[in-house]
C-alpha cells in the first residue's frame, strides 16, 4: 500500500539544479517503482520481473517502454482517437536509450520475463527528460530485489560555448556543437549516442569523462534511497547460476573446434561460411546421435545448441586475438571493398547505391513543400520535422522470410542515428522538406552506416548543397586475457561476439554522430581513444571512395524536381496575398499550377512557392510581389484611370489603387474630371504620401507637370 510521505533522497547537478529520487508513495505493487522528480518534471518509473522463467525460456525478455502522458503538459492528443496510442518514434528512441543501458547488467541465464514501464506525469518545457528516465529505472530496479548489476544512470553533456554542462536546458541546447547522452555505473561506461558538429576524437571522450563524474553522483543517490528502504532493497533474489555439463561441453569442443578453425582460416564469405558451420553443426548431431542415442540428443538439444554456440564465439575471438585475421580474411583495420553508383533512380529527385562488402543500401531522395513537413506531436509541445530519413530492413537483405510490417525499433533507432548525422551538413537556407529513405538490400552488419553514406551521396546527386560528405563506419572490440583487437567495419557475425559495438559517422573535419554500446568491465579511455583514432582512419577511407564517385553537389536539382522559391514580404500583406477565405491564394494557384504556403514568423511573412516549371513560379512571383509591393514616398508610377468621380479618378498603379484628387490633376483649376480624363486613359502619377492610419495613398499628377511659366523663367 502506497504511504503519503514516500522515502526520498535528493542530489544536485554541477549547476545547482536539485534532483529527488522518492519510493514508496506510487505503485507499490510493483516489484519496484521511483518518482524522479526536477522542478515541475516528474517521471514515474515501474519494474516488474516473473518469479520465474517460462518453460524452455531461450533468452531474457526484457521490455522497457517509454511513454509521455498529454495531461503532463496540460495537452490533449492530436490523434483521431484523443488518447495516448502506440509509442511515438520519439517515445522508442527514449526507451532505447534505457534498454540498451540496462540489459547487460542483467545476470547470465536470467531467463525471467522482465518490465521497466517509464511513464512522464508531469512536465515543463525547458527540461528534457531522455536524460532522467535511465536514472528513475534504475531506481526502481535498486529499490527492488530484482537481480541487477547496477545502479547505473544516464546524463546529457552538451558543450555550449566551449563548456561542458551536464543536463542543460532545452534553450540553452539549442546553442550546443555537441550533444551526447551517456550511460554507466559507478566503475564503467555502458553507452554513448549523440551527436556533434564535427567534434574531434578527444572531445569525445572529455565529453564522456565529464559525464562519468556526474553519473557517480546519481548512483550514490540511489545506494542511498536504498539504504533508507531497507529489506527488499538490499537483497535480490537468488539467481541459480547455470550448471554446466563439463563432459558435455568438452566432447562437443573436441568434436567441432578443429572445424571452426578450419572455417576461420578460409576467408569465406557470409553464405558460404554459414553453409560450413551448418554441416559443422550437422556433423555434430550425428556424432551424437551415435555416441548417445536420439533420446539423449532430444532432450538435451537446448543445451547442446547452447553449447556449441558458446564454443564457436570463444574459438573466434580466440583466432582473432591469436593471428589479428578477422573471419574474412581481412586485417583488423582493414575495410571491406567499395562501389557506390549515383542517379540510379530516374524518377526520384536523387538517388543512390552504397555497396561495402556484402551490405548494400540503395537510397531514394524526395524534396517537398513546407506542407510535406511530419508532425510531431509530443506531451510538451507539437512540433514539425523538415529534414526525414526512413530506414527498411526487408528479410530478404539477409536471406531470410520474413513478414512484412511496420518498422522496429532498430529500424527506427538506425534512422535516427543516420538522421542526426546527416543534419550536420544540411545547408542553411535550404527551404525543401527533405525525405530520405534507405532500403537495405543486402546485409552482413554495417547497414545503418551504409544508410548515412548512400543518404550524404543521394543529398549530393540531388543538387542539395551539403558542405561535404558524411561517412560511416561501424567498429568493433575483442578484449581478453589483457590481449585487444580493434576491428574497422565490423561483419554481422564480429557484431554478436565483440565486446564492443559501436558506430561513428562524420565528414573528414569530424564527429557528427555516435552510437556505442559497451558490453566489458573496466575499458580503459585509452583504448576508447585507440578505437576512436582506428574509426577516424576508416571514416576517411570510406569518404575517398565516395569522392570518387561524386565529390560536390550538382549544379542544379533534377530536371523533374520541384522548384521552390521563398521570398518575404511585410507581415501586413499576408492577408492580401490570402485573401477572403483563401480566394487569392488558391484562384493564384489554380492559374499558375503551382504550390503555395505562408508562414509567419519574427515579424514577417514568408511565401514559398513551388512547382516543376520555372515559367509557373515566376509568373506566381510576379503576382505576390504586385499584391505585396509598397511605394516608397516620392516614386513615380504609370497609372490607368479606373474609374471617373465627381472628386477625382481612381488609378491602378504597381498592382495597387488609389484616388487622384482632383486639385491633384493639374495646376490649373478643374472643374469637372470628365474634361481631362477619361477611363482607361494613361497618365503618369507621383506618391506625394500614406495616410499612416488608413494606408491611402495620396497621389499627384500635376507634382510632375512644370507650373505654367515655370519653363520661360527656367
Amino acid at each position: 500500500m502506497g504511504k503519503q510521505n514516500p522515502t526520498s533522497h535528493s542530489f544536485n547537478l554541477p549547476d545547482g539544479t536539485e534532483v529527488t529520487i522518492e519510493t514508496g508513495k506510487l505503485a507499490t505493487q510493483a516489484d519496484g517503482s521511483a518518482l524522479v522528480r526536477i522542478g515541475k518534471t516528474m517521471i514515474l518509473a515501474t519494474a516488474v520481473s516473473a518469479k520465474k522463467a517460462k518453460e524452455g525460456q531461450s533468452f531474457f525478455p526484457l521490455s522497457v517502454d517509454y511513454q509521455e502522458k498529454f495531461a503532463s503538459a496540460g495537452r490533449i492528443p492530436g490523434n483521431f482517437f484523443r488518447r495516448e496510442t502506440r509509442l511515438s518514434d520519439y517515445e522508442i528512441l527514449i526507451s532505447r536509450l534505457v534498454d540498451r543501458a540496462i540489459r547487460p547488467l542483467f545476470p547470465d541465464g536470467y531467463m525471467n520475463e522482465t518490465q521497466i514501464i517509464l511513464t512522464l506525469l508531469s512536465a515543463e518545457k525547458e527540461t528534457l527528460p531522455d536524460c532522467y528516465v535511465a536514472l528513475a529505472a534504475s531506481a526502481a530496479l535498486t529499490v527492488s530485489d530484482i537481480p541487477f548489476a547496477g545502479p547505473i544512470s544516464e546524463v546529457r553533456v552538451a558543450r555550449i560555448n566551449g563548456a561542458f554542462v551536464v543536463n542543460p536546458s532545452k534553450s540553452a541546447l539549442l546553442e550546443a556543437d555537441m550533444d551526447i547522452i551517456v550511460a554507466a555505473t559507478m566503475n564503467d561506461v555502458m553507452m554513448v549516442e549523440g551527436e556533434a558538429k564535427e567534434c574531434d576524437e578527444k572531445d569525445l571522450v572529455a565529453a564522456i569523462k565529464v559525464a562519468h563524474e556526474a553519473i557517480k553522483v546519481q548512483i550514490d543517490a540511489q545506494l542511498q534511497l536504498a539504504q533508507k528502504v531497507g529489506g527488499i532493497a538490499l537483497t535480490q533474489r537468488e539467481v541459480v547460476p547455470e550448471v554446466i555439463d563439463e563432459e558435455l561441453y568438452q566432447s562437443i569442443k573436441s568434436a567441432v573446434k578443429s572445424g571452426i578453425i578450419d572455417i576461420c582460416n578460409a576467408a569465406l564469405a557470409k553464405s558460404d561460411r554459414k553453409d560450413r558451420l551448418e554441416k559443422v553443426a550437422s556433423a555434430l548431431t550425428e556424432k551424437l546421435t551415435a555416441d548417445k542415442g536420439e533420446e539423449y540428443l532430444a532432450e538435451n538439444s537446448g543445451k547442446i545448441a547452447a553449447y556449441f554456440d558458446k564454443i564457436k564465439k570463444n574459438t573466434i575471438r580466440e583466432f582473432v586475438l591469436d593471428t589479428n585475421i578477422r573471419l574474412d580474411g581481412r586485417k583488423l583495420d582493414q575495410v571491406r571493398p567499395i562501389w557506390s553508383e549515383i542517379d540510379y533512380l530516374p524518377s526520384t529527385h536523387g538517388s543512390a547505391i552504397f555497396n561495402r562488402g556484402e551490405t548494400q543500401s540503395l537510397t531514394s531522395l524526395t524534396l517537398g513543400t513546407k506542407m510535406d513537413e511530419q508532425m510531431i506531436d509530443k506531451a510538451v509541445e507539437l512540433t514539425h520535422d523538415r529534414f526525414i530519413l526512413h530506414y527498411n530492413f526487408p528479410g530478404f537483405s539477409v536471406g531470410e522470410v520474413k513478414p512484412q510490417r511496420g518498422p522496429g525499433r532498430r529500424e527506427v533507432g538506425h534512422a535516427n542515428l543516420a538522421a542526426r548525422s546527416l543534419k550536420q551538413v544540411m545547408p542553411q537556407d535550404n527551404p525543401y522538406v527533405i525525405r530520405l529513405v534507405s532500403d537495405i538490400l543486402e546485409s552482413n552488419g554495417s547497414s545503418s552506416m551504409a544508410t548515412v553514406c548512400a543518404g550524404s551521396l543521394a543529398l549530393m546527386d540531388g543538387g542539395i548543397k551539403i558542405r561535404e560528405h558524411v561517412a560511416g563506419i561501424a567498429m568493433g572490440m575483442i578484449a581478453e586475457g589483457g590481449r585487444l583487437a580493434i576491428l574497422s567495419d565490423i561483419l554481422g557475425d564480429e557484431d554478436a561476439l565483440g565486446d564492443m559495438d559501436f558506430k561513428v559517422t562524420g565528414t573528414s573535419k569530424g564527429i557528427c554522430g555516435c552510437q556505442m554500446d559497451i558490453k566489458i568491465d573496466g575499458l580503459p579511455y585509452e583504448q576508447l581513444e585507440k578505437a576512436l583514432s582506428q574509426a577516424r582512419e576508416g571514416r576517411l577511407h570510406i569518404i575517398a571512395k565516395m569522392n570518387e564517385t561524386i565529390q560536390t553537389a550538382n549544379d542544379d536539382l533534377k530536371p523533374h524536381a520541384p522548384r521552390l522559391v521563398e521570398i518575404i514580404i511585410d507581415k501586413s500583406f499576408i492577408g492580401a496575398v490570402i485573401g477572403p477565405g483563401g480566394s487569392i491564394i488558391q484562384d493564384l494557384q489554380a492559374k499558375t499550377g503551382t504550390i503555395i504556403t505562408i508562414e509567419e514568423k519574427e515579424g514577417k511573412g514568408y511565401v514559398n512557392i513551388s512547382s516543376n516549371d520555372k515559367a509557373s513560379i515566376d509568373a506566381a512571383v510576379a503576382k505576390i510581389r504586385q499584391i505585396s509591393f509598397a511605394p516608397t514616398i516620392g516614386d513615380v508610377f504609370d497609372a490607368e484611370v479606373k474609374e471617373i468621380l465627381a472628386f477625382g479618378a481612381v488609378v491602378d498603379f504597381a498592382g495597387k489603387q488609389g484616388l487622384l484628387h482632383i486639385s491633384e490633376i493639374s495646376h490649373q483649376r478643374v472643374a469637372n474630371v470628365e474634361d481631362v480624363l477619361k477611363v482607361g486613359d494613361k497618365i503618369k502619377i507621383k506618391l506625394l504620401d500614406v495616410d499612416k492610419k488608413t494606408g491611402k495613398f495620396k497621389l499627384s499628377a500635376k507634382a510632375l507637370i512644370p507650373r505654367p511659366g515655370q519653363q520661360d523663367r527656367d
